[in-house]
């Protein structure tokens, strides 16, 4: 008979059962075990339940002590060696797995059972957006799988929950907005001009760079001048590399391999571009010559020019500045140097570039969004060409 107690806890009131189960084989008697950790005495008394037939089954009895939160920990740290992630990755499953443990933190692995975890995905979806929530139960559900395998377990809780589907009503689906926020040409030809006229140092390169190749602002970050090449009367820049820096501290960054293998890859460059990299270049080792053995030379293009020269900026100020010159500009002070990769799309697609040669030069192995700004920019096109012919045939068939 098991025995049922509410205690406090740093995150409220919690409770635990009180059963007798294991033999001691000193004593020949039971010993209790205890079981913390429940949100109410429900879920507490389903688990003693459990634990109770699984003995009169002959299961036996699991008495591995590992928590929840134990077991994360090291399950994290698998992870990141089997799969080689990324720090970013890593920073997102970390988040994850602390939404988890506001339900299971403290209880054993063992004691977790299907309901739990599915009452804990419930109270989760009041809280959090779908795509939020379907990132928890992955990593939930990557967690209670390895633990199987390592046979700290033998039932995965995770294994027939679910998340619970929203019935698009006809006004959630002609309000949905698939297409991102870009610029068009006359926009974007503002910003740049006064970018140019009106920008800080770095502004104008920065951003032509950014609208006329589509890089992801982590990999322009990253640009070294070592990766500017040449191949004939073809200038080329080469993407190998990403910058990853969550903290926005200028000295403590890291340089990563890129997002996916197709990332990995040569453009052609604009001269435009061209002109405003090598002019940068040269830029660059004056700072050199000015700053002496003060400045990290390690041949980036986008580089920092007064408390930590040679230090490459980090995309918290970009942002800051493309908000700057966005209200100068009068334009919408909502887009971020992302949408220069969107507008890229636009008027490649614009320009008649097919789809395929545009995930090619955006780093895309396949994606929606490029997809969707695509087929809109083309649908604009065909629907002026359809205007155009019928304006020119408008007069052709009046028989009056």
């Amino acid at each position: 008979m098991a025995s049922f107690q509410k205690y406090k806890t740093k995150n409220g009131e919690k409770w635990l059962f009180k059963m007798r189960t294991v033999y001691d084989p000193k004593t020949g008697k039971k010993r209790e075990t205890t079981r913390r950790g429940f949100n109410s005495k429900g879920e507490a008394e389903i688990a003693a339940r459990q634990l109770a037939n699984d003995i009169d089954m002959g299961k036996g009895f699991n008495n591995n002590p590992i928590t929840f939160s134990e077991f994360a920990i090291k399950w994290l740290d698998i992870y990141e060696k089997e799969r080689g992630v990324k720090p970013g990755t890593i920073r997102i499953r970390n988040h994850e797995i602390n939404n988890l443990n506001i339900y299971f933190e403290n209880i054993r692995m063992v004691d977790i059972t299907w309901q739990m975890y599915q009452e804990a995905l419930h109270k989760l979806e009041k809280k959090f957006a779908h795509q939020t929530i379907d990132g928890i139960h992955r990593t939930g559900r990557m967690i209670f799988k390895k633990a199987m395998q390592l046979e700290v377990i033998k039932k995965d809780p995770t294994e027939y929950a679910y998340l619970s589907k929203k019935r698009q009503t006809v006004e959630d689906i002609e309000n949905k907005k698939d297409l991102p926020k870009y610029m068009e040409k006359e926009e974007l030809a503002t910003f740049l001009k006064t970018a140019y006229k009106q920008g800080l140092h770095l502004d104008y390169p920065i951003f032509l760079t950014l609208a006329y190749t589509g890089l992801r602002i982590g990999e322009l970050c990253a640009l070294k001048s070592s990766d500017l090449q040449k191949k004939g009367d073809i200038h080329l820049l080469s993407i190998t590399k990403t910058y990853y820096n969550p903290n926005n501290n200028v000295k403590n960054f890291e340089i990563v391999t890129p997002k996916t293998q197709s990332s990995i890859r040569k453009i052609d460059l604009d001269e435009r571009v061209v002109q405003a990299l090598e002019s940068l270049t040269e830029t660059n080792n004056q700072l050199k010559e000015d700053y002496q053995s003060q400045y990290y030379d390690r041949g980036y293009l986008f580089v920092n020019t007064t408390n930590y020269p040679g230090y490459p900026i980090y995309p918290k100020i970009i942002e800051q500045r493309m908000k700057r010159l966005l209200k100068l500009s009068k334009l919408n002070e909502t887009l971020s140097p992302h949408s220069l990769r969107h507008t890229h799309t636009s008027l490649l697609a614009e320009s008649g570039v097919s789809i395929e040669r545009i995930m090619e030069r955006l780093g895309h192995s396949d994606d929606k969004t490029t997809k969707n700004v695509y087929l809109h920019t083309t649908e604009e096109i065909r629907k002026r060409d359809s205007e155009k012919f019928g304006s020119l045939m408008k007069n052709v068939l009046d028989f009056d």
